[in-house]
């Protein structure tokens, strides 16, 4: 047990697991907490690690660094998260992917979720847009669902990578819209931006999050969004379901997690400071700036999120028979 605990936080956690070990909550220490990222900077998970690092670490009183081991769908930096110690000085955060959809799409995978990590805290609802380059001809969701429905060659369309959350949430939208695209996808968000804004491919799904700024200098066009409701920092963009996939609605979530011999005080220390970060009034600001959701941070909440997203993903996958080793 290395991580160190204020005060309060020992009281707070003492009081909700009063069998935790004394010496588990007095316990000290200096090292800094490494925040693991399994994407390439420049997408939603670097960003969020990065602008959420500073909270946590004036909560718990220690550095936290962001660590990016990109690669294979964060299954990579999970496998670290995995081999790591139990003792609350790395953690990661990870989404569906991770949790969900990697023990699927990956045969020999160096993680089992459910033997390996514990949950801490949700800390983002990613909300995803459909978009074009501004050279594009479509302006809309549903003239993008008409000429797919018509297209000889079919529209293609770029991702983060094979088997991530949003190509999956787009796999979804082709099943539900009943139409066919292709999938042209990228070693993470941002050399898949980049083509789409120079027009080498067709269209992309991508979360607000890194979308914004390029949607808000004209240089990106959203066709529809596919949360369940319009975003507040996207008002006239409908979403999917408006323009003629009724009931549609996809996205994805992040989250937390630490080693599953990870040590309750250390957990709820961790998770009284994710949830303080998360309280912070200019993080709230700026996650209605970049469109995310804040959803409510607990362990339980996580795991009651975790396994209601098994029962749906899982299947999918497996119906599409994409297998990536």
């Amino acid at each position: 047990m290395t991580l160190k605990l204020t005060r309060r936080q020992v009281i707070a956690a003492g009081a909700a697991l009063p069998l935790v070990p004394t010496a588990a909550q007095a316990a000290l220490t200096e090292k800094p907490v490494r925040w693991i990222v399994g994407y390439p900077p420049g997408g939603s998970t670097d960003t969020l690690a990065r602008m959420l690092s500073t909270g946590l670490s004036k909560s718990i009183g220690q550095t936290v660094i962001v660590d990016n081991r990109p690669g294979a769908g964060s299954a990579i930096a999970a496998g670290v998260l995995a081999a790591a110690a139990p003792d609350g000085l790395t953690v990661m955060g990870a989404d569906n992917g991770t949790l969900i959809n990697n023990p699927v799409l990956y045969k020999d995978l160096k993680y089992d979720p459910d033997r390996d990590f514990r949950p801490v805290g949700l800390y983002a609802g990613i909300n995803l847009v459909l978009a074009v380059g501004v050279n594009s001809s479509f302006k809309t969701g549903a003239e993008f669902v008409a000429a797919a429905k018509v297209a000889k060659e079919p529209i293609t369309y770029a991702s983060p990578g094979l088997g991530s959350p949003l190509h999956l949430a787009m796999e979804r939208f082709v099943r539900d819209a009943d139409i066919r695209l292709t999938h042209i996808p990228y070693r993470g968000m941002a050399p898949a931006l980049t083509d789409a804004l120079a027009s080498v491919v067709q269209s992309i799904i991508i979360d607000y999050t890194t979308a914004s700024e390029a949607i808000k200098g004209g240089l990106l066009r959203p066709l529809a969004v596919f949360s369940k409701t319009r975003l507040a920092a996207l008002p006239d963009v409908p979403t999917m379901s408006e323009q003629g996939v009724p009931g549609f609605s996809a996205g994805a979530w992040q989250g937390v997690i630490v080693p599953r011999k990870t040590p309750d005080a250390v957990v709820a220390s961790l998770s009284h400071g994710l949830t303080a970060a998360l309280s912070d009034p200019g993080i709230r600001l700026r996650y209605d700036q970049l469109g995310l959701e804040l959803p409510q941070s607990d362990p339980e909440t996580f795991a009651r999120r975790w396994q209601q997203d098994k029962e749906y993903w899982p299947q999918l996958i497996r119906s599409l028979g994409i297998k990536l080793d």
